[in-house]
């Protein structure tokens, strides 16, 4: 099995499973109804809420560009034998079913006006680029490669879609029209840039990239000029998340030990660690009002999806199934 290594290598979830292609995802069970609600995991479990997590440092001011709006969060889960993308409520309730096949189905990205949502999947035997209506509705492939195509993130005017890809021998960060048309390759080096992610104002894109020797956070103009590397530690740095309003960016690290969410301003200073746990917790994501951050986490023995303030207080789990939940994603404001 060859994998998108998008987080950092030791991140089971997404190494081994949200990011590789495979072998079509043939796992046995017979995937059930789409667009009908999972009984499992609608509610918090028990002792989860709270100001539990205290970050190590003061992180900047909140991100708030309007009032808190009702939103929900794709996700993407093996509970029905192969992976296959869900929304709920940012409440984690009425958990639905989008997509439904014998491939596995990862990486959900929201577009800018809520109404489709890409993601990678491997159901037609290389991993691509698809895109669907946020109903489930209408699953159109985008990319089509022989190489592996993953990691999709939209543009703010929903233009277009950056993505990482190594069809080219290695993997880089590529752009393409929402209408499959005008594909531009932005990054052009030996080492491995993975995860794209838009800013705001559409100006910049920020990756993972391993090119000075282990996995850091960089950002270039949407061109791909000006690469400039934010972060700068010993250990793996992954996963950038830009927040709604451009002024940080949310990340994972195993600067301490093991994977922990962090966030920093958008030029790479102040660098706070948002959870403290001894599971992994990583592959954050926004909510439409910059207040909280949904996260993936096995502290209760599986990934499922938490939610906790912007600055680390008050998590909250919002799925508890004993299959793997994963790589979260906030819908835009209604």
């Amino acid at each position: 099995m060859k994998s998108l290594v998008v987080a950092v290598a030791s991140f089971a979830t997404l190494v081994l499973v949200g990011y590789a292609c495979g072998d079509g995802g043939q796992l046995g069970a017979t995937p059930g109804p789409i667009g009908t609600t999972t009984p499992t995991g609608a509610t918090a479990s028990p002792g989860e809420t709270g100001p539990t997590e205290t970050p190590t440092s003061a992180p900047s001011p909140s991100d708030t560009p309007g009032a808190q709006a009702i939103s929900k969060i794709a996700f993407a889960t093996d509970r029905d034998s192969n992976f296959e993308i869900y929304v709920m409520d940012a409440d984690g309730s009425d958990q639905i079913r989008l997509t439904g096949n014998l491939g596995k189905d990862f990486a959900p990205a929201w577009s800018a006006d809520g109404r489709h949502i890409a993601f990678q999947s491997d159901r037609e035997g290389t991993t691509s680029i698809y895109i669907m209506d946020s109903d489930g509705s209408n699953q159109t492939r985008l990319t089509d490669d022989l190489g592996i195509d993953g990691s999709p993130a939209w543009s703010p005017d929903g233009s277009r879609i950056a993505f990482s890809s190594d069809r080219d021998g290695n993997f880089e960060v590529y752009v393409v029209n929402a209408d499959r048309s005008g594909l531009i390759r932005l990054t052009d080096n030996s080492a491995e840039d993975f995860a794209p992610t838009w800013s705001p104002d559409g100006s910049r894109i920020a990756f993972q990239s391993n090119r000075d020797g282990n996995p850091s956070i960089y950002v270039m103009n949407v061109d791909g000029s000006n690469q400039t590397r934010l972060t700068d530690d010993s250990a793996a740095d992954a996963v950038p998340a830009w927040s709604p309003v451009g002024s940080r960016i949310a990340f994972n690290s195993v600067r301490d030990g093991n994977f922990e969410v962090y966030v920093m301003n958008a030029d790479g200073s102040n660098q706070t660690r948002l959870t403290d746990d001894p599971a992994s917790d990583g592959v954050p994501a926004w909510s439409p009002d910059g207040t909280r951050i949904a996260f993936q986490s096995d502290r209760g023995g599986t990934p499922s999806i938490y939610v906790i303030n912007a600055d680390g207080s008050d998590r909250t789990r919002l799925t508890d199934d004993s299959a793997e939940d994963a790589a979260p994603t906030w819908s835009p404001a209604p």
